[in-house]
Formats: C-alpha cells, sequence, structure tokens
C-alpha cells in the first residue's frame, strides 16, 4: 500500500493493484492525498481601494462622536447621506470598528449558571422506596 501511495501510477494499474491488495480506490486515493504536502498560503494582498490611514482615522474620530457613538454603522450611514456626506460604505465602518475591538454583540446575553447535581437514591423514611422519596420531596419544594 505505502508504495501505491508513494507511486504516480496510472487508473489501470491503480484498479489491478487495489483489488490485488483488497483496498478499495477511494482508500488509496485518501491516502495520497494526505501525504503530498500543502502549500503554504501566501497572506493577502491589501486591497487597492482600500482607505488611507488619514481617512480610516477620520472615519473612527467620526463613528466616535457623541452623536453617533449609540447608533449603528448603518444609521450613521443614512444620516450622514441625508446630510450630503460620504465617507465610506457601511461594510467599511464595521471593519474600522472591529480593527479597534469596538463592535461586539449589544444584546443582554443569558448567563448559564451552573446548578448543583442533585443526589440520586435519595431515601427519607424506611418503608418509602426511591420513588416515594423523590415524589416527596418534589411535593415539598413546591409547598415553600
Amino acid at each position: 500500500m505505502a508504495q501505491l501511495v508513494g507511486a504516480k501510477p496510472t487508473l489501470g494499474i491503480v484498479a489491478a493493484a487495489c483489488d490485488a491488495l483488497g483496498v478499495s480506490r477511494a482508500t488509496l486515493y485518501r491516502r495520497c492525498a494526505a501525504v503530498r504536502p500543502v502549500a503554504a498560503r501566501l497572506p493577502r494582498p491589501a486591497p487597492a481601494r482600500k482607505l488611507p490611514p488619514p481617512e480610516r482615522n477620520r472615519v473612527i474620530n467620526l463613528l466616535r462622536e457623541p452623536q453617533y457613538v449609540d447608533l449603528a454603522p448603518a444609521e450613521i450611514y443614512a444620516t450622514l447621506l441625508d446630510q450630503g456626506i460620504y465617507h465610506c460604505s457601511i461594510r467599511t465602518m464595521y471593519r474600522i470598528l472591529h480593527e479597534y475591538a469596538e463592535v461586539r454583540e449589544r444584546r443582554q446575553q443569558r448567563r448559564h449558571i451552573v446548578y448543583q447535581k442533585p443526589e440520586s437514591g435519595l431515601v427519607v423514611g424506611h418503608h418509602q422506596t426511591d420513588g416515594a422519596a423523590k415524589m416527596d420531596l418534589l411535593l415539598s419544594l413546591c409547598h415553600h
């Protein structure tokens, strides 16, 4: 099998070899893919139309102004367009806010409290079975 993975055989030879070894061709191809080195990904080039740093600073300062600080970028965008001002797209505003770690989830989130696991096999009296004891416990909790 290792010799098949290292070689570069043609389809007829692969089928015959896999039949002789009792291995499916899919297994062989999966192992061949695992052996191949993964090409190193180059970092993405900066977009040609990216806002230059002075304009990005102007946008972040605008987003931090007291009148806009509590508004979503879409609302700020619409407000500025009504005034005849265009700085950048809504998505670019989000990108700039993300660079400065100023984008977060603003909805109130439920807190997941860790509850103590109840004891199993609780018996209150000598004549009560496990099920009856649990029922008594539940009833006692309901009446308090």
